[in-house]
């Protein structure tokens, strides 16, 4: 290939829009700027009117109605499909693969949970048949499965330690990673071609209820208070204590500690 060949190929990826579903949340508040800095043209799908602002477009849409999908996918080529919420998200992915493969996309990449496969809650269960719309769509795709956010984390802990005593669900560990590793991540994968199931991402370290609550309740200068140990019930809590919601080897590991994010954050 050529100079010139190669330089209109970078051209032509470059003014590629990507459409970023979610782009306003956690993770998209991270993921948005990083695609912009790499130089790609980038629409956030809204359910709310938005103006444009440091070159990013916005468009409205709903993914559960369909409606203003057809149209926020005009002239996309990869979808960064980021929207979620407790339930719903497997007929939302639904709504987006036929949408987006009608419009022609080469690239779809799907953020979902670790323990999707593994951890029988209605919640997961919508992402794991989302994962398999995405799989079955005939669409190139990538699919990255991370574990519970610090930010999810934190609102989990400050609700725990507000009650008279501390509920200690035994056998219930997390590997709570930062949610801009995470959208790093996603981003570098965006940008790559299309890799199926990749890696799980999780956080540096593994932490019972107990001990996130700890370093919390310190940096606020809380006194020591009961713990109750309970037990969750049923399947879900036996494979919750069996670790079904942790990848300990194989994954690719966030940086950032529980301990620094709670620095900067509490």
């Amino acid at each position: 290939m050529s100079k010139a060949e190669t330089k209109a190929e970078t051209k032509a990826e470059t003014a590629e829009i990507i459409l970023v579903t979610g782009g306003t949340g956690t993770l998209g508040s991270h993921a948005v700027p990083l695609l912009r800095a790499a130089g790609r043209t980038v629409r956030v799908l809204s359910r709310r009117e938005r103006l444009g602002a440091d070159g990013i477009e916005y468009v409205t849409g709903d993914l559960m109605t369909g409606e203003g999908i057809d149209a926020a996918l005009a002239g996309v080529g990869t979808v960064l499909h980021l929207a979620g919420g407790p339930k719903g998200d497997d007929e939302a992915t639904r709504t987006l693969v036929r949408a987006a493969r009608a419009a022609g996309v080469r690239h779809l990449v799907y953020i979902s949970v670790i323990g999707a496969d593994r951890v029988p809650l209605a919640w997961l269960r919508t992402k794991l048949d989302a994962e398999r719309a995405i799989a079955d769509s005939g669409i190139p795709w990538t699919t990255l499965r991370a574990a519970q956010f610090h930010d999810l984390t934190l609102t989990m802990i400050e609700k725990m330690t507000k009650l008279p005593v501390l509920p200690v669900p035994g056998g219930l560990r997390l590997q709570p990673v930062d949610s801009a590793e995470v959208a790093a991540r996603l981003v570098e994968l965006t940008l790559g071609e299309p890799a199926g199931l990749v890696p799980d991402m999780a956080g540096p370290e593994v932490h019972d209820i107990a001990e996130l609550a700890r370093p919390y309740r310190e940096l606020r200068g809380a006194r020591g208070r009961l713990r109750v140990p309970v037990r969750i019930p049923g399947k879900a809590g036996k494979a919750y204590r069996a670790g079904a919601n942790l990848t300990l080897e194989g994954a690719d590991k966030g940086k950032r500690t529980w301990e620094e994010f709670l620095a900067e954050r509490v």
